[in-house]
């Protein structure tokens, strides 16, 4: 964090950048896209790369399909769409084509969550780290901001193993370092607490992180953790934090069922139980409306993260 001006820019540029980023360096990084190009950014590649750029039109099964013939023949394919059909139309052929053959393919779904706003309830993908994080050996990430996004895209890209990526649309706060090298797999700490833990990932950090400082201003000493890579989990920053505050909230822009909040439930559950508030979408599905009001009706904001840590130190103490 700065005391400097903190910029807003949408997560899904910094997935551009990195992609544009990686192929420079690797010339078997190919990019598939069903009809969004400039919505998803990857324009960038295309425009630097026009010969490694395949459009598919609007065929999100096909962009899936096509994507992993190409890594059998040893390419390494970004393919990008809004995550509302992609993985929400492709998820079979994610499953079949590309997990049970483990093949190499980067899956980027664009627009997810709240933030797509005014498009409403059929675009605003609030399903997709759980329809994701099931498939046996794929990869799962949720950046926080434009920075994370296009160093877990340079990441990934190094990789082998299928992956996916949540981006947003809306403008969001830039505050991870831009310093260093993205870790697979690893949690980041960004308030230390000894009283409750808000655990959170993807656009929902920047409210959990609010919340820990003004909890510090009201008293209560919050750790704020964040995971950037939803699986794996990094088990081990969980478990240490249950056993040091013994109170957590998990925060995402996502349905609370199977979502993050539950794979950090599963987590503490089988390592070390303790009261635990997950703060999402509560069984609904979104509607219509700016990302700061729907952000505000499902709850996810510092204010509400603020009322539900005084709820659960005063139900636990």
């Amino acid at each position: 964090m700065s005391d400097n001006k903190i910029l807003e820019e949408p997560i899904k540029n910094g997935f551009g950048k990195g992609l544009a980023k990686a192929a420079q360096e690797d010339s078997n990084i190919v990019a598939l896209c069903a009809d969004l190009t400039e919505s998803t950014q990857i324009s960038l590649f295309k425009k630097e790369f026009p010969e490694r750029f395949i459009e598919v039109g609007v065929a999100e099964q096909n962009l899936v399909s096509v994507a992993s013939g190409m890594a059998k023949m040893n390419k390494i394919p970004f393919i990008s769409s809004y995550a509302a059909f992609c993985p929400g139309r492709s998820w079979e052929q994610i499953r079949t084509t590309i997990c049970i053959n483990n093949q190499n393919v980067k899956i980027v779904g664009s627009h997810a969550g709240l933030g797509v706003g005014p498009d409403g309830a059929t675009h605003q993908a609030l399903e997709d780290i759980a329809l994701m994080r099931v498939l046996p050996n794929m990869q799962v990430f949720a950046p926080a901001d434009s920075t994370e996004a296009q160093k877990i895209t340079i990441a990934i890209a190094k990789t082998k193993s299928p992956s996916y990526i949540r981006l947003s649309r809306q403008p969001v706060p830039t505050f991870t370092k831009q310093a260093g090298e993205f870790k697979i797999g690893e949690g980041v700490r960004l308030k230390e607490g000894h009283q409750i833990t808000i655990l959170s990932t993807g656009t929902a950090t920047w409210h959990a992180l609010q919340a820990g400082l003004k909890l510090k201003e009201e008293g209560i000493d919050a750790e704020v953790l964040h995971f950037p890579t939803i699986k794996p989990l990094d088990r081990k920053m969980i478990i240490e934090s249950a056993k040091k505050t013994k109170r957590f909230i998990t925060v995402e822009d996502h349905q609370i069922a199977g979502g993050f909040g539950s794979a950090v439930a599963e987590v503490v559950s089988e390592e070390f139980p303790i009261p635990t508030i997950r703060v999402g979408v509560e069984d609904k599905f979104g509607q219509s409306g700016t990302p700061d009001e729907l952000f505000r009706l499902y709850g996810i904001t510092s204010t509400n993260i603020i009322k539900k840590a005084h709820q659960l130190i005063k139900k636990t103490s």
